[in-house]
């Protein structure tokens, strides 16, 4: 199926030659067809060349253009109607401006009323009106709906746009803007609109642009046939069942779930008149909505657009703004950007002008991406923007200059936190997100690793390159003592009151091992840098297997020791459980995963220290 609008001025036959054309009736109120006059949006079809072709029959009286603008907005190709006995017309001209603001490309020109006038000048004057806008040079037909004079080379001229417009995309996301919403007793309620894009099934769940109401597709019609299936482009009409149904009306949009984002601002690129021309306070036109929008001039032609309701934009979306009541030209507008950045400090309007001049409107990923440094892909499809690559982290793009840049501010926060805090020498992961002013602190783990520059420890980043910091002086002096102490008894860790005594807290043992100086096997409970892998060969000494009283007595220690040290040695893949009671020595020793770090180095490294003695 194919879908056309038509246009033209008020009384030029529109209606008339849809009937002629079709069979049907476009009007459908009572009041319209007394009057002889289309008061709303008529919907009627044929078939031509083996497919279908739907009419969206708009009003041309000039109080009903926004009316028409529902009906052409989201519908790619027109009819254009002009009446051999009247001319071009103010509406004539007024529908022509609209279309070229949307830029629609896809035209048929039809000359009516050939029968009471001669049609060649009229033909000859409209064609230059429409070649000189987005429609450009158009074929065209003069016909008469009472005589049928041209309506066969009109239907073959329609058959032939028809076949050149563009293909849809079945699989896009579906935004379907809604021209009627009405209740059918037993059904509920059911919308209609020209579906530009995806494939719409029963069963799907649809929700409104301001994510208020969930939806249910209960039912499809199209062409007045019951179907499981519609895709772009077509007429359709949709059965929704869910809370809020009740409150649908021309305007509002139903959308894919999770694809769309709602834009309260967006920027924009407007033809045909400056931007710093235009009234602060207009109203935007896209689909078949209608929003009222405060107008902010950025550049020569570009514009902040503050929308009183939120809108389903994306970049690339043509629209129209239009002043209330119709005193100007209507002016086409170009969404270049549905998340752009608060304009806060001195001088941003004028840096975001700038900005805005090199953006086109065709999706630019790489470009975009560069932009916004760090965005998620799914936000960044819901722009109507690619993904340009692979993610750093979870769904998180980042453009590859901006993220080289957070690797290495990384690693010197790393370093100015070593230095600044000798004892607690390790950079916290939250920390370092806020510092670096990440969103998420998946980023933060996937900057560090592989990091050769940095060694992660326990949910902590420490420079991995050079002795790491100093220890104060006065920590220095305990933990040489403290050596001094295990190198005569290397497996009795010193009791609390010993650590007391030489002044050796939590924090400064934390340093300490941190530095190589010394092993954390437990909280309170340090050995020498190596003392881990002295005592399982002292172990392996003993019959296998080995009760944790022997292995105390073998390593002349206490249980105070002996317990946790086991349990490191086991965590290391020294030793193993037999049983409750009994342990072994492992033949092929490997390193626990609580042993290692996210880099793959071991939390606790063998000894690195020259002074550490040897068992």
């Amino acid at each position: 199926m194919r879908v056309l609008a038509t246009a033209g001025h008020v009384d030029h036959g529109k209606s008339t030659l849809l009937r002629a054309l079709t069979g049907m009736e476009p009007d459908r109120h009572e009041e319209e067809r007394r009057r002889g006059l289309t008061l709303d949006l008529g919907f009627v079809w044929t078939r031509l060349a083996g497919d279908h072709l739907a009419f969206v029959d708009v009003p041309g009286h000039e109080r009903f253009v926004p009316t028409m603008l529902a009906g052409v907005g989201p519908v790619p190709a027109v009819l254009f109607v002009v009446a051999a006995d009247q001319g071009w017309q103010p509406q004539s001209a007024e529908h022509l401006a609209v279309l070229d603001a949307l830029g629609v490309r896809h035209a048929v020109l039809a000359v009516t009323r050939s029968d009471l006038a001669d049609p060649a000048p009229v033909r000859a004057a409209a064609l230059g009106h429409l070649a000189a806008t987005s429609l450009g040079p158009v074929p065209s037909v003069a016909v008469s709906a009472v005589t049928g004079a041209g309506l066969d080379d009109l239907r073959a001229r329609l058959a032939l746009l028809a076949d050149r417009l563009p293909a849809p995309d079945p699989v896009a996301d579906v935004r379907l803007w809604l021209d009627r919403a009405f209740t059918v007793r037993g059904h509920g309620t059911v919308v209609t609109g020209t579906l530009g894009a995806g494939t719409l099934r029963v069963g799907d769940r649809l929700v409104t642009a301001d994510g208020t109401a969930a939806l249910r597709v209960r039912g499809l019609q199209s062409l007045r046939e019951e179907r499981t299936a519609v895709g772009a482009v077509a007429r359709v009409a949709v059965n929704v069942h869910g809370p809020g149904d009740g409150t649908l009306r021309r305007g509002q949009v139903l959308l894919t779930p999770d694809r769309w984002l709602c834009a309260e601002v967006t920027d924009v690129r407007i033809t045909g008149e400056p931007a710093d021309g235009l009234p602060r306070c207009l109203t935007l036109h896209i689909g078949t909505a209608a929003v009222p929008v405060t107008v902010r001039p950025l550049g020569a032609d570009t514009a902040r657009l503050t929308l009183r309701r939120g809108l389903p934009l994306r970049v690339g979306d043509r629209a129209v703004l239009r002043e209330p009541g119709g005193g100007r030209t209507p002016r086409g507008v170009t969404v270049l950007d549905v998340r752009p950045p608060r304009l806060s400090r001195r001088g941003a309007g004028r840096a975001r002008a700038a900005e805005l001049d090199t953006m086109t409107g065709r999706p630019d990923p790489a470009a975009e991406l560069r932009r916004r440094k760090l965005v998620r892909r799914a936000e960044l499809r819901a722009m109507g923007v690619p993904a340009p690559g692979d993610p750093v982290a979870g769904d998180w793009l980042a453009d590859p200059a901006h993220w080289a840049e957070l690797r290495d501010r990384l690693v010197a926060r790393a370093g100015e936190h070593a230095r600044a805090h000798p004892l607690d020498p390790g950079l916290p992961t939250e920390t370092a997100r806020r510092l670096l002013g990440l969103p998420d602190r998946a980023l933060v783990d996937a900057l560090a690793a592989g990091l050769p520059r940095l060694r992660a420890d326990r949910g902590r980043l420490h420079p991995a390159d050079g002795p790491g910091p100093a220890l104060p002086a006065p920590v220095q002096a305990a933990v040489d003592a403290l050596r001094r102490d295990l190198a005569q008894a290397p497996f009795r860790a010193p009791e609390a009151g010993r650590l007391a005594e030489l002044g050796l807290d939590r924090r400064a043992l934390a340093a300490a091992a941190a530095g190589g100086t010394l092993l954390r096997i437990a909280d309170g409970i340090v050995l020498l840098p190596g003392a881990d892998a002295a005592a399982a060969a002292v172990l392996r000494a003993l019959p296998q297997p080995f009760t944790l009283s022997e292995a105390r007595r073998a390593l002349d220690t206490t249980r105070r020791v002996a317990v946790p040290l086991l349990e490191f040695l086991d965590a290391r893949g020294h030793t193993e459980r037999v049983d409750e009671q009994r342990r072994r020595c492992r033949t092929d020793p490997v390193i626990g995963e609580d042993a290692v770090n996210g880099d793959g180095r071991e939390s606790n490294p063998p000894a690195r220290d020259p002074r550490a003695p040897r068992f």
